[in-house]
Parts: C-alpha cells; structure tokens; sequence
C-alpha cells in the first residue's frame, strides 16, 4: 500500500468493481465516493485550484468562494484546509444534511440559498457565489458550472485512470451531467485514444435540457443539465440519457441491496441507465459507468 504525503496526494486511483449484469458485456462501477473529499468531485477541484495558483488568480492568504451541490463544495473545503484558503461555499436548501455538514466540518462558511428554476435568478446560489467574489478582495471562484478546467481535471485524471485500468479495452462509458465536467474531460480523453468508444452522459429528465426549457424540481443531486456552458462539450458525448428520479432512487436500493454498494442518487441515476443500456451489448463490450459519491452523504433523505 503506497503512503502519501497529505490528502491531496491521495485523490484518484479509486477502483473499478464488476456490476452483475444480464448480458455477455461487462459492466464496472468506478467507486468515487472512495475519494478523500468522499467524492469525484476531488478531483476537478483540485485541477481549478492549482490551475489557478500557477496562474495567479489565487494567491497566498486568499479566499475560495464557489457555488455547489454539495460535493464540490466538501473538495474545495477540504483542499483549502490543507492548503491555507479561507473558504465560502454557496447552496441550496435543497442539499442534503450530511453534505452541508461536511462542508463545515472542514471549517468553511456556508450561504443557503433557496432553490430558484435558473441559475440567473438574483437567489441563485451561483449568481450568489458571484456577488460574494467580486465583493471580497483576493478572492478566486473556480466557477465549476463555467470554468473549462473543470473537464480538464477529468481528462488528465479520470480519463487516463479509466484507459490504464480497462487496458484500453473500454467500449462505453457512463457517467452523470450536472456541470458537464466528468464526461466531457474523461469522455474527450477516452475519444482520443479510440474514436469508436461511446460516451453517454446521464440527465435528469426534468432538466432544463430534457424538458427542452421548462425545467421541474427534481430531488436527484449532481445531475441535471440546467444551463448552457461551455463544460459540457457535446461534440465528445454520443447520447444523452434522461432518468426519472424514481428509477434512480430505485436503483440505489438494488445497488445496495443485491450488490453491496451503497451509492448517492446519482450513482442510481447513472446505474439505472447503463444497466439497461448494457442489456443490448455484445460478448467483448466492455463499459464503466461512474459512481460519483456514497449514500452515506444522503441518509436523511431516507432513499434508500
């Protein structure tokens, strides 16, 4: 077992774990929830906060301000703690107790901001986290709903890490839009080393994009494409997938239940998707779909 020399040097290399399937292809769970922050999320965090010391838009003493779910949030907290950042972290009401008590838990400060139908509302948590950085002096927001570094964390880590660990025998690839940062950066990346590999991002189907702009409440967490960013590249991604927040709640419970792997809602999501979608795949098929974080982090939700 390698020892590391902090947290941040522990992030990544999660594994990869065979879901039972009714069909010749193969199907894994990536297990991101094994994650130090607890989540995917540790990893485009990490890339926008370096990106951005290397770069100068944050310097020693400064302060961390963005807008999240919830799971980015506990990585730019966790990764400000070790690093010296103040950290302010906007949210919805809507995010689950054990996320926001996770967030300050690492010791940052946490707006509540109610839930709004678009992310240009004046309440918005993101247009909030916005005012808050422009008013704060030596601040930085790594803005992951806007910021193409968001994906480029995911095409040098999770990407390559999904590549090594199939040995290249990968033919499809699964994973949830929210910001679009995990399958445009890994799904970029896995395109590059095989063009025929299919990259099919997870929505819910009450987004702005599936409801083709009349958005409706979804009680799904980390998914959901609500507005047009230039994270989400489209040009990588072959299908878009809509998922009722029933078959994703159901699924956690099956994940749980019959495979022993408690996953968040949009793990369920995601699962729900592939593990139809795989019923229709052939003998050689091999596919990996992403587990973005653990059911630990929604149990007062009472899914599952």
């Amino acid at each position: 077992m390698k020892m590391y020399e902090n947290v941040i040097d522990a992030i990544g290399n999660t594994p990869l774990v065979r879901l039972s399937l009714d069909s010749p292809a193969k199907l894994y769970a990536k297990l991101e929830y094994l994650n130090p922050g607890g989540s995917i999320k540790d990893r485009s965090a990490l890339h926008m906060i370096e990106y951005a010391e290397k770069n100068g838009l944050l310097e020693k003493g400064g302060t961390i301000i963005d807008a999240s779910s919830g799971n980015h949030g506990i990585a730019v907290a966790m990764i400000g703690a070790l690093k010296g950042y103040k950290v302010i972290i906007t949210v919805s009401e809507k995010i689950s107790k054990e996320k926001l008590d996770s967030i300050r838990a690492y010791g940052a400060e946490v707006v509540m901001c109610p839930p709004t139908s678009f992310i240009e509302d004046y309440d918005n948590y993101h247009a909030t986290a916005v005012r808050l950085q422009k008013a704060t002096p030596n601040s930085f927001m790594p803005n992951q709903y806007f910021n193409v570094e968001n994906a480029e964390g995911h095409y040098k880590s999770l990407g390559t890490e999904i590549w090594r660990q199939t040995e290249g025998k990968i033919t499809h690839f699964f994973a949830g839009a929210g910001t679009g940062g995990t399958v445009s950066g890994a799904g970029k990346y896995l395109k590059e080393q095989n063009p025929n590999i299919k990259v099919l991002a997870i929505d819910s189907n009450n987004s702005l994009y599936s409801t083709k702009g009349n958005p409706k409440p979804y009680k799904v967490e980390g998914i959901g494409i609500d507005f047009v960013s230039p994270v989400l590249n489209h040009s990588v991604i072959d299908e878009i997938i809509p998922v009722t927040d029933d078959n994703a709640l159901g699924t956690i419970k099956n994940l749980a239940n019959n495979h022993g792997i408690l996953a968040g809602p949009s793990s369920g999501a995601v699962a729900s998707a592939a593990l139809e979608y795989c019923k229709n795949l052939k003998e050689g098929d091999l596919a990996v779909c992403i587990f973005g974080d653990s059911g630990r982090a929604y149990l007062t939700k009472n899914f599952y």
